[in-house]
């Protein structure tokens, strides 16, 4: 089942990867972005969201701002360590000129999309039209589990839901985007080497990143499966 939701925020920044010391985003929202939009508003572990396509209603407006980031992040381990034995200190001291750099960021500005997607049903024998109502309904009203917003937090998502077809988008034409981050493939992990503990399973995990080549006609891009043959590592 189908649903679409309209995001739009002041400023955001879905960073390459490329780019090792200052963020510089791709032109548009990243399919793996819009799954955690959707999941923001509402996730179970028995769906799974997959993200078809992909709708930039304004044009693409780049602008460049400095920002405080740390130098160093949390270790895993010291995060899978907290966890297990439920105390310990994961943060950073805020006033700490030895870790805190300013560095520069070129951002979007004044963006709005319109996520296009839908869910899989993971070992779950409720009707698909549960989840689709709950979803709605929350989407509707403005609930979620957690802010959504445009690849980093400091750019909070408005949102609101779609009945029926989009708006129709300001861009007119063909662009190529190049590739573009698709989303993350999972796959298990033993010992100590992965990257991420799943919530809701305990499991260990390796995460993957996988890309396609993204084009944007008339302000639609098209998502392929994360399991096509359009998706390279």
């Amino acid at each position: 089942m189908t649903v679409r939701l309209l995001v739009r925020s002041e400023f955001a920044c879905f960073t390459r990867p490329e780019m090792k010391v200052e963020r510089v985003s791709y032109d548009v929202i990243t399919p793996s972005a819009a799954r955690g939009i959707l999941e923001a508003v509402y996730w179970k572990p028995e769906i799974r969201w997959v993200v078809d396509r992909l709708h930039v209603l304004k044009p693409i407006r780049f602008t460049n701002l400095r920002r405080n980031e740390m130098k160093q992040k949390i270790p895993a381990t010291s995060a899978a360590s907290a966890m297990k034995k439920g105390t310990g200190f994961l943060g950073f001291y805020v006033d700490d000129g030895d870790n805190r750099q300013q560095r520069a960021a070129t951002l979007l500005r004044d963006v709005a999309y319109v996520i296009e997607a839908r869910f899989e049903q993971l070992n779950d024998s409720a009707p698909p039209q549960k989840h689709y109502e709950i979803f709605k309904r929350r989407a509707q009203k403005g609930q979620c589990f957690h802010t959504p917003y445009l690849g980093c937090r400091e750019f909070p998502a408005q949102f609101e839901w779609i009945e029926g077809n989009p708006p129709r988008s300001e861009i007119v034409g063909r662009q190529d985007l190049g590739y573009m981050l698709h989303d993350f493939e999972y796959t298990p992990a033993k010992g100590k080497d992965y990257d991420l503990i799943e919530s809701h399973t305990g499991q260990k995990l390796h995460a993957s990143p996988r890309f396609f080549r993204a084009e944007m006609i008339d302000g639609v891009i098209n998502v392929p499966p994360l399991s096509g043959k359009e998706v390279h590592q």
